[in-house]
């Protein structure tokens, strides 16, 4: 039974750790702004951030509020710490209008910020544009009658979401543009994170399939899905790489070599055929989100020890 406390409760809502996902990939593109303009706007980059926190509060609070269902079941067949939601609502603990009511002051601080950003600031016309894309894609991701998660592209929006965009508007925030340095390691993260959402539906599989949740993996099939992860898992190693001489020392790479390993072993697992066996697919879950703040972390080092500008 979850926790009754209530700090505990909405830190368990709202999903703390899972922030760091959009977190590091902003700060990302608010570095390599600076790399490339040789500024650092410290209020831009804490309203960006903050308006970047409180869109994902408001996207983990909709899926507790609308994936009621699917998590109630995947607590009754056996769920792990990568499937079924907190259970809080599932299990009465707080109440889902106190939820959604959180979520939608969420959205409007979010909103105000984007406001305040563009009109105030003046960080350039994209500024909100960016972001609404990022709210509606959010609030539209678990949200009723759309739930862009049972269309079977909700992955491809995470990666959207939380890789190229996040990278894109922190460093559109610092130079009022967008270079090419930005897609280059967009590309590595939104692989990675398109593999998170991916694995953490292997565990939710049943419950999604018989709710009629239809997501990829559900429409798909494990085989398929499995091919993909290490499809995914290939493309993020070859543009690290690739990027990383482009643009960073080679010191760089090696400390990107043990994410690659780690990243190769759980995609052979994949294709092995181990996400049906619950205890390694545990560490596969686990792992595949180390590999993606892993890569986000070592291309923030690498803007933090190459000199001078980064063109």
């Amino acid at each position: 039974m979850p926790n009754k406390n209530p700090i505990k409760t909405w830190m368990s809502l709202s999903r703390l750790p899972f922030h760091s996902v959009g977190v590091l990939p902003f700060v990302l593109g608010s570095m390599l702004g600076w790399r490339v303009c040789s500024q650092m706007n410290i209020p831009v980059f804490g309203l960006g951030l903050a308006a970047v926190v409180l869109i994902m509060l408001m996207t983990y609070l909709n899926g507790e509020c609308f994936d009621i269902k699917e998590d109630s079941l995947s607590a009754k067949i056996g769920k792990n710490p990568f499937s079924g939601g907190s259970q809080l609502i599932v299990h009465n603990i707080v109440d889902a209008r106190r939820v959604k009511a959180v979520s939608l002051a969420s959205i409007t601080a979010a909103c105000a910020i984007g406001l305040l950003l563009q009109f105030y600031y003046k960080t350039g016309a994209w500024t909100i544009p960016l972001g609404a894309t990022g709210i509606l894609a959010g609030g539209l991701y678990s949200l009723p009658p759309i739930r862009l998660v049972k269309w079977g592209i909700g992955e491809m929006l995470i990666g959207y979401c939380y890789g190229w965009l996040p990278i894109a508007v922190g460093f559109y925030l610092q130079s009022d543009g967008i270079a090419p340095i930005v897609h280059w390691m967009a590309i590595p993260v939104a692989c990675t994170i398109f593999n998170v959402i991916l694995i953490n539906e292997f565990p939710d599989y049943v419950p999604d399939s018989t709710t009629g949740k239809r997501n990829l993996l559900v429409r798909i099939g494990k085989k398929k899905a499995a091919k993909i992860y290490a499809f995914a898992a290939a493309i993020s190693w070859i543009i690290f790489f690739v990027s990383a001489r482009m643009y960073f020392p080679y010191p760089v790479a090696i400390l990107y070599f043990p994410v690659f390993l780690l990243s190769a072993v759980v995609a052979v697992m994949m294709l092995i055929g181990y996400y049906d066996k619950d205890k390694l697919l545990m560490f596969m879950c686990g792992g595949t989100i180390i590999i993606n703040l892993a890569t986000t972390a070592i291309y923030i080092a690498g803007v933090v020890l190459t000199d001078g500008k980064i063109q």
